[in-house]
């Protein structure tokens, strides 16, 4: 595969992956005690650092979104995605081990659902695809339409002429 066609599957994967992680994020910014109640009926975290991680996940979703939208620390902000993503991954498939029918909180809500089983399947799959989505870019150094592109520009060498005598000083 050409560059040109990665750093424009890049571009792609840079805005659906931004674009999920603005949408779950601005959902849940104007209802942080509804945020909480989501990560609290996982009852994976100790209740002392519940409230933080449910007030402080939307805005991170938030600023993930953002820099891998605009492109900018894509890296670095791809890295944060995919480690966030294996993370709900993990936590939806232990709700789903331990028998658990809760929403997931993805998009806002949170809490007991009794249908929710069901759902599951389908929200691993979706995190999963993001996840390789984000990994894929972790992997790619550059994709199209990029702030980091004008950040970050490439610097040539000079050329270095092998004719030219080395200073006394330099050898």
């Amino acid at each position: 595969m050409s560059s040109a066609v990665k750093e424009w599957i890049g571009l792609l994967a840079r805005l659906l992956t931004g674009g999920v992680w603005i949408a779950a994020g601005a959902v849940k910014l104007p209802a942080p005690h509804e945020s909480v109640a989501a990560v609290r009926a996982y009852d994976l975290l100790p209740e002392v650092v519940v409230p933080t991680v449910g007030q402080l996940l939307p805005v991170l979703e938030v600023v993930i979104g953002l820099a891998l939208v605009l492109g900018v620390l894509t890296r670095g902000a791809s890295v944060v995605s995919a480690v966030l993503f294996a993370a709900f991954i993990i936590a939806i498939a232990s709700v789903w081990a331990r028998g658990m029918t809760i929403d997931c909180g993805c998009f806002g809500g949170g809490g007991a659902d009794p249908d929710a089983a069901s759902q599951y399947p389908w929200e691993i799959a979706r995190d999963a695809g993001l996840l390789l989505a984000s990994a894929y870019l972790v992997a790619l150094p550059r994709t199209r339409l990029a702030l980091d592109n004008l950040l970050f520009q490439r610097r040539t060498p000079l050329p270095l002429d092998l004719t030219d005598p080395i200073p006394e000083g330099e050898r």
